[in-house]
């Protein structure tokens, strides 16, 4: 989580966006692992289910879910805050860029989850019960945190953080190196020519 919060202010310079996103993961953690334990220890719904109380959970159960919810978490993190960057940095209020970036975003983030619910859901049919338990938490795991965490709580804390949420440290602004993953720079340099090019025939004209 440290390395995560770290490439992502690397990244996209920011500071409480990544911490946030590293908070909002560990909550949607903390359901599905309680989740896991109330029906493979304790024997929630083991009728309807078909699972059976056990003293232990297998350990590698919440390793793979830690590592396969981690992933998931960021990459709807990222689908929905970085657009919302966009938004921000073409000039608009905080508030309204967390709108318009949340209203194009959140479709991405609807049909991963959605998808990713289901095909973890179906294990919850398969007869063994390692595969039972870790179906069901990983489904409640991305519902919990695609539709509670960052449905929810993101625009919620976007909207508190104002332009906080796009702040650096200025030590941490001089330390970091400066990545262009989304290729700015190039961008920027393509349309130099282009607007020199303009301007020297408005002159003409």
């Amino acid at each position: 989580m440290g390395l995560a919060v770290l490439l992502l202010a690397l990244v996209f310079r920011w500071i409480a966006v990544p911490l946030k996103a590293a908070v909002g993961f560990l909550l949607s953690l903390g359901g599905s692992l309680g989740v896991l334990v109330a029906v493979l220890q304790w024997g929630w719904f083991s009728s309807v289910l078909g699972t059976q109380a056990s003293p232990t959970v297998i350990s590698f159960l919440p390793i793979l879910l830690i590592g396969i919810l981690f992933g998931l978490a960021m990459d709807y993190e990222v689908f929905l805050v970085s657009r919302m960057r966009e938004e921000y940095a073409r000039g608009k209020s905080p508030v309204a860029a967390m709108v318009d970036g949340f209203g194009h975003g959140s479709k991405v983030v609807t049909a991963a989850a959605v998808i990713m619910v289901s095909v973890f859901g179906s294990f919850v049919f398969a007869d063994m019960q390692i595969t039972k338990g870790m179906g069901l938490a990983l489904a409640v795991g991305v519902l919990l945190d695609a539709f509670v965490v960052r449905m929810c709580l993101v625009p919620a804390a976007m909207s508190v953080l104002q332009h906080a949420a796009w702040w650096l440290p200025r030590f941490l602004h001089r330390a970091l190196p400066h990545v262009d993953v989304e290729g700015e720079k190039l961008t920027r340099q393509q349309a130099r020519p282009a607007e020199a090019e303009l301007d020297l025939l408005a002159s003409r004209s």
